[in-house]
């Protein structure tokens, strides 16, 4: 099976011979192991920021600094193991977003993915030798737009590529509840319409912003429509959990291997956004009222409001990291019940690149 089989992914001078990005996903699911291993398959691998410091010791105690610590670790971890293209995956809604994105342009990322919020003022942070590229991740035409017009205004700077999701999505969600199962919000509707609004950018500005489609992208065949639909690559996450070096705990990529499709619910998080997550008994418990916030240890998301929140979603997220998923959950796509079992990352890329060859012939 050839690569050459699938388009390669150019954003600015960088070129990915598997036009795949691997989500970023946090806390502590996509870090140096997993972002690597994608990146050596050809592919373009992802850190999530999101609490990245959780394993520092001073964690609770100094949270700004332990994560800025603990980005330049794993950065530096995946470059000695990879030589190929990683990127960073930073929420617009952290409290540290601009340490975040700083530190990650200081250690000479190659890619920023900003979502979970309009990165409106992204590009103020790079440096006139930087050669890390941005590119956001919207829900819309519209904000694609927006961010553009904003972007060049101000900065003279158009994103290096746009990442479109969809709300079949794992983890936070870019929607209102009731648009989650609008049939006007699919990503077979999002794609052209976001590539209609670049296309005007790149007719005007002379540059290529290639389209990637997210969120319940699960096979070859799902790649291929999208690709041909106008995007030029994908970004796929729930998939990737189930892999041998996925940085989660054997319990999480388990709870992926088990879910049925009536397992996966829509939760309503302490963040303010709607999320996708496999249904247990901790959440069972919140809907219930039986769990109860007294404090905010972190004070990581800008939209968080402890008060009025039964539980700590960085607490949670970092239990089920660590496997203890009777004190957190895991967030995943819609397609997770599809998940029967945990390969590595060459067989799930290899398996990827015969199905699309499949849906071609």
């Amino acid at each position: 099976m050839s690569i050459k089989d699938l388009k390669e992914l150019k954003i600015g001078d960088l070129v990915a011979k598997i036009p795949i990005i691997q989500g970023g996903m946090g806390v502590g699911i996509s870090l140096s192991g997993l972002a690597s291993s994608v990146a050596n398959e050809g592919g373009i691998g992802v850190i999530a920021t999101a609490g990245i410091g959780m394993r520092e010791p001073d964690f609770y105690k100094k949270f700004l600094e332990a994560n800025i610590r603990a980005l330049k670790e794993e950065i530096q971890k995946a470059r000695e193991l990879s030589q190929g293209i990683l990127g960073v995956n930073i929420m617009v809604a952290l409290s540290n977003f601009a340490d975040m994105v700083k530190t990650a342009i200081e250690e000479k990322i190659d890619i920023i993915f900003a979502g979970a919020g309009l990165p409106l003022n992204l590009p103020k942070y790079l440096n006139a030798d930087s050669k890390t590229k941005l590119v956001p991740i919207v829900s819309s035409g519209r904000a694609a737009r927006i961010i553009s017009e904003r972007w060049f205004k101000q900065y003279n700077y158009l994103p290096d590529a746009i990442v479109v999701e969809g709300p079949k999505a794992g983890g936070h969600l870019g929607f209102k509840t009731e648009q989650i199962n609008d049939p006007a919000y699919t990503l077979e509707k999002l794609i052209p319409d976001v590539v209609m609004e670049m296309h005007k950018f790149e007719e005007k500005h002379k540059k290529s912003i290639p389209i990637i489609a997210a969120g319940g992208v699960y096979t070859g065949e799902d790649i291929h429509k999208f690709i041909t639909l106008g995007a030029s690559g994908v970004q796929m996450a729930t998939r990737f959990v189930a892999t041998d070096e996925c940085d989660a705990a054997i319990e999480f990529k388990q709870a992926y291997v088990d879910a049925g499709k009536d397992d996966v619910m829509i939760i309503k998080s302490p963040v303010g956004m709607p999320g996708r997550a496999i249904k247990n008994n901790f959440i069972n418990d919140i809907n219930l009222g039986k769990k109860k916030q007294i404090a905010c240890p972190y004070h990581c998301i800008l939209t968080c409001d402890y008060t009025k929140s039964p539980y700590c979603i960085v607490l949670a997220l970092i239990n089920a990291q660590k496997g203890r998923l009777k004190n957190g959950f895991a967030f995943a796509g819609e397609t997770v019940h599809k998940i029967k079992e945990i390969i590595s990352v060459k067989k799930l890329m290899t398996t990827l690149l015969k199905e699309y060859k499949k849906a071609v012939n």
